[in-house]
């Protein structure tokens, strides 16, 4: 026997605003019901009664797909027929829902039908919060907890429809969006335990590095743009952004804009890959995130991030130079790469190009320009644009390296490090552009090492610097708009019509 969950009618909306509006209404009421359920359950002796509530979902059904606006990337179906997702956060998602839904309608001119769906909602997803529910339960209610509520099943969070290899049976009603809800919400809560940040902070607009010198510089940077200046032109600047928040959701309040104090509290220690956020009002600020070393921290953090449809990310870090023309310092502009990371092999097979994206490309290579006051020819001698060769072996120079030598060589690489392919790649998977600008810190092919010495004097000299280039080329990103930034190049044949 089952409790009742709230009913809600499946409704016909023309207006994107009421539609989301009425996805809202059905997931805020099923979740609290969720909610106000597992209390009662926490609390009883006894607990039968099975209790379930689902996501809403929405449809559009065309059977004209002529008179559309292709020069975007997304907003219109492939073909006729139906087309339905289910949603959930409309709280967090909101403009976002909207935004997808206007370019629907402007296409293809059809109602949107919005109702609920059937995929039930985990019991752990109706709290965003991140509260660990099975923390305060006895033997007994652990074990019919499963019984009564649904739980989080990761045979419904697969990236079938984001990788291609979904196939649907004749007659199926077809995704709308890349992600359904369970993966969404799986992705969320993930987000909170690897950056001790929660999604709502997240912005557009994401830096990842491996090195916590590249943090240290953004920290200070945020803070500064918080703090109140009487300098005109620096404070309209400043004032774009209005909080930079830091791991615990501490919140440091731009005192020329909301002169408030800081809120939050910072965690006993760092998380794994710990996130900060240059927050704006419409969300287009800056996020860096110290994913640390190695590729399957750069694959975790970007299938993540990916559910929050951000509009670029871009790997800003150091690597290997492989050129003996090259210095230390000297900047690395990846326009193809070599991945040797192979934890996406299954997912992006190797036969895929990962391309350079132009309009990142330039975004990055005017940015370095711009900081470094070089230009046109000028600029050679600071940056090289070509190949990046990324390995899961830190030590592969250990081994005799005759043979990755002669690759590297054979594929015009002029750097190597261990996480840029990956976050180019999955940018790829994604439909996110994506882009990488390294920094040379050792040259272990012509004898200079990365040892402490030469690490310091490379530090001291180059990561402000290079920090400063990376949130140049975050804001040229965005001043250019997001109608050329979304690229075409990255949807596949029959796309889902949600960026």
């Amino acid at each position: 026997m089952s409790e009742q969950e709230p009913v809600h009618a499946t409704r016909s909306i023309t207006d994107p605003v009421e539609a989301v509006a009425y996805l809202k209404t059905i997931y805020d009421a099923n979740t609290a019901y969720l909610r106000a359920a597992f209390e009662r359950f926490s609390r009883q002796k006894d607990q039968a009664r099975r209790v379930s509530a689902h996501y809403p979902f929405i449809r559009i059904t065309t059977e004209d797909i002529t008179q559309l606006d292709k020069r975007l990337s997304y907003g219109f179906v492939s073909g006729p027929g139906s087309y339905q997702t289910t949603v959930t956060r409309p709280d967090l998602f909101e403009n976002y829902y909207i935004e997808q839904l206007r370019r629907l309608a402007h296409n293809h001119g059809v109602a949107f039908e919005v109702g609920v769906s059937d995929e039930p909602i985990p019991v752990h997803f109706a709290y965003q919060d991140g509260v660990y529910l099975e923390g305060d339960l006895d033997q007994t209610h652990l074990r019919a907890m499963r019984t009564v509520f649904d739980v989080p099943d990761l045979a419904k969070m697969d990236d079938s429809i984001v990788n291609g290899t979904r196939d649907p049976l004749p007659g199926e009603i077809l995704p709308l969006a890349l992600f359904t809800a369970p993966r969404v919400d799986y992705s969320l809560h993930r987000l909170r335990h690897y950056t001790a940040t929660s999604p709502e902070h997240f912005q557009n607009y994401v830096l990842f590095t491996n090195y916590q010198f590249y943090i240290d510089e953004f920290v200070e940077l945020g803070r500064e743009l918080m703090s109140a200046t009487d300098d005109p032109a620096l404070r309209e600047y400043r004032s774009q952004y209005t909080a930079f928040v830091e791991p615990g959701n501490v919140t440091h309040w731009n005192q020329n804009v909301d002169p408030r104090p800081e809120e939050g509290t910072s965690p006993p220690r760092l998380p794994q890959m710990p996130a900060y956020h240059l927050v704006r009002p419409d969300n287009t600020g800056i996020t860096m995130v110290n994913i640390g070393v190695g590729p399957s921290n750069a694959k975790t953090i970007t299938d993540h991030i990916a559910v929050l449809r951000p509009h670029a990310w871009v790997m800003l870090g150091h690597c290997a130079g492989l050129r003996n023309s090259q210095r230390l310092g000297d900047y690395c502009l990846a326009h193809g790469y070599v991945r040797e990371d192979h934890v996406l092999d299954d997912d992006l097979p190797l036969w895929v190009p990962v391309p350079p994206l132009a309009e990142v490309q330039v975004a990055l290579e005017r940015a370095v320009a711009d900081v470094t006051q070089l230009d046109d020819f000028e600029l050679k001698r600071v940056m090289r644009t070509g190949t990046v060769v990324t390995v899961d072996n830190r030590n592969w120079e250990l081994r005799d390296h005759r043979e990755p030598v002669q690759r590297m060589s054979q594929s015009r690489a002029i750097a190597l490090d261990m996480e840029s392919a990956t976050i180019a790649a999955n940018g790829f998977r994604f439909r996110v552009p994506y882009g990488t600008l390294l920094c040379v810190s050792d040259k272990p092919l012509h004898g200079e090492l990365k040892l402490p010495g030469m690490a310091d004097r490379f530090y001291r000299e180059r990561v402000d610097q290079h920090l400063k280039i990376g949130v140049k080329a975050m804001e040229l990103l965005r001043d250019n708009g997001l109608d050329r930034l979304h690229s075409r190049k990255l949807r596949s044949f029959n796309e889902v019509a949600f960026q």
